[in-house]
C-alpha cells in the first residue's frame, strides 16, 4: 500500500470493533442468530477471538449506553484471515438472516500502534 503507515512495518494481529445497531425490539432475536454462528466463526483459520457484547450500566460519567447496539470484539491473525471471514459462506448466510434487523453497522479495523 503506497503511502500507507504500514509500509515497511509488520502487522501482527488485526483487531476489529464492529458496532451493530439493531432495530428496537429485535436485539434478543438478533443475538440468538448471531450466537448460533459464533462456533462457525471461531473454527475459521486465523480467528483468535470473536465475542458479541452489550452495554452494562457501570455508572461511569463517560459511558454512553445504547441498548440497541451489539458490539462485536474480534481478533484475527491477519488481514487475509479477516477478508476470508467476511466472504465465508456462513457469514453470507448470517447477513441474510439479520438483514431486516440491522439499522446500521460500523467497523473499526485496527492494528497495534
Amino acid at each position: 500500500m503506497s503511502g500507507s503507515i504500514f509500509v515497511g512495518r509488520k502487522i501482527n494481529m488485526i483487531h476489529v470493533i464492529a458496532s451493530i445497531r439493531v432495530k428496537a425490539g429485535r436485539v434478543s432475536k438478533f443475538l440468538h442468530i448471531f450466537k448460533a454462528n459464533v462456533p462457525n466463526v471461531k473454527a475459521e483459520k486465523g480467528c483468535v477471538m470473536y465475542v458479541p457484547a452489550v452495554d452494562i450500566d457501570a455508572h461511569h460519567p463517560l459511558q454512553q449506553m445504547d441498548e440497541q447496539v451489539v458490539t462485536v470484539i474480534e481478533t484475527w491473525e491477519s488481514l487475509e484471515a479477516l477478508g476470508d471471514h467476511l466472504q465465508a459462506p456462513h457469514m453470507l448466510a448470517y447477513r441474510e438472516k439479520v438483514a431486516g434487523m440491522v439499522e446500521e453497522l460500523t467497523l473499526k479495523i485496527l492494528s497495534e500502534a
